[in-house]
């Protein structure tokens, strides 16, 4: 498969990135090389093979969560840039 300048600039669009045109060369060549890659991967039989849920058999040991107040208000306000004696003040994000 081969990717032109317009299916680069509506991945772009996509992906929300600025491509300079001085770029594009180079984006091209390497999108390029990633689709080859790709139909080479494609040409392998994989008939019979299961597919994995995990790459490894290890599981996670979990630590217990476990509440405890670690800063005080005192503390964890004092680096705050805005706060009042009890909270820290963040602006309106919401209408």
């Amino acid at each position: 498969m081969k990717i032109d300048r317009e299916a680069l600039y509506k991945v772009a669009h996509l992906a929300r990135l600025d491509i300079r045109p001085e770029e594009e060369d180079a984006i091209l060549k390497s999108m390029d090389s990633v689709l080859n890659w790709m139909d080479q991967l494609n040409e392998i039989d994989t008939e019979g093979v299961e597919p994995l849920t995990h790459i490894s058999d290890e599981v996670n040991s979990w630590r217990s969560d476990n509440a405890s107040n670690t800063l005080s208000r005192t503390e964890a306000l004092a680096n705050a840039p805005l706060k009042n004696e009890r909270y820290i003040m963040v602006p309106k994000v919401i209408e």
